[in-house]
């Protein structure tokens, strides 16, 4: 197949080198992959929260979020999508200087219009139950250094036209978003980690136009069809700078496709757990490069179903 198609798809499941994260499956000792390591089983992680910045690999890992900046709690879950107020989420990820958002209290934050955020923010739901869920969901757009870790994500809509607030300075009106959990677009030194994803109108992360320095890694995805879609379309040949780093997330039960599709970039996908799924599990097309190594799939049932990945050819 790789001497007739465009893919460039390298499966590399090898017994001899099984990856930290599945090692936990044969241990019952306590293992942490490196990211996990790098804070998790520090007691003071609370007090040095911008730490976490620190820890990130792969093609993501200059990402900084808001680590040289101050500190701010949200202790409002309203929206108000043109004037938000202090204390809310939106009001905090649209400054213009770096911030490290966190989080007073548990809360479910169902936003009235897609949430822009700036560049250089880290939201950090660490030490608290954080849902953004039932209405649109987060924008990352023409932005760089973004770190969005310890939420739930689930259940966003689509968002309607109208004014929406992407800085102190600026409001603009727009037309609408498509329902994902997650928009990347034309963005780059993105982080996304320890994350619930689920049953979104349209994709639960797309990254596209020109995204890249991308690190997706320790979520769990759940109940969705198309998972992750990296590459806007076969044509949108800006999308070949993109590099994308997949890595020790676990696709849970109920998807479909996509984990992730790629078009014309680069994706690293490594040391990911897969809980079947209903059509495929890594896909590409449009010349995409694909090195996949050490991931753990658990193949559905069904005979005609157990194709791990899917190639793409036109006509």
């Amino acid at each position: 197949m790789a001497s007739t198609a465009t893919l460039s798809l390298i499966l590399s499941l090898l017994v001899s080198s099984i990856s930290p994260l599945l090692a936990d499956y044969y241990s019952n000792k306590k293992v942490m992959n490196v990211i996990d390591s790098c804070w998790r089983g520090k007691a003071y992680w609370a007090a040095n929260r911008r730490a976490l910045a620190d820890c990130t690999v792969g093609f993501g890992k200059n990402a900084i979020g808001g680590k040289k900046g101050a500190t701010y709690v949200v202790t409002n879950p309203s929206d108000d999508p043109a004037n938000p107020k202090p204390g809310t989420l939106r009001y905090g990820v649209i400054q213009s200087k770096p911030l490290w958002i966190i989080f007073a209290k548990d809360m479910v934050i169902t936003l009235r219009n897609e949430l822009m955020i700036n560049s250089f923010k880290t939201i950090d739901g660490r030490g608290v139950k954080v849902e953004i869920a039932y209405g649109p969901c987060i924008t990352i757009q023409h932005v760089s250094h973004v770190i969005i870790h310890g939420i739930s994500i689930h259940d966003c809509k689509p968002g309607k036209p109208g004014l929406v607030r992407n800085s102190p300075t600026h409001v603009g009106h727009r037309r609408g978003s498509d329902g994902d959990a997650i928009d990347i677009f034309a963005s780059t030194d993105i982080w996304i980690d320890h994350c619930f994803l689920a049953r979104s109108a349209d994709g639960l992360i797309d990254v596209i136009h020109a995204s890249t320095a991308i690190t997706i890694s320790n979520n769990f995805f759940s109940q969705h069809d198309k998972v992750m879609l990296f590459g806007h379309n076969d044509k949108n040949t800006e999308d070949k700078v993109m590099k994308v780093t997949v890595a020790f997330n676990h696709f849970g039960p109920g998807l479909v496709q996509r984990m992730p599709r790629v078009r014309l970039g680069y994706s690293h996908v490594a040391n990911n757990r897969y809980d079947t799924w209903e059509m495929y599990a890594i896909g590409g097309s449009a010349n995409p490069t694909i090195f996949s190594e050490g991931n753990y799939y658990m193949a559905p049932k069904n005979t005609y179903l157990k194709q791990v990945s899917q190639l793409y050819i036109k006509n």
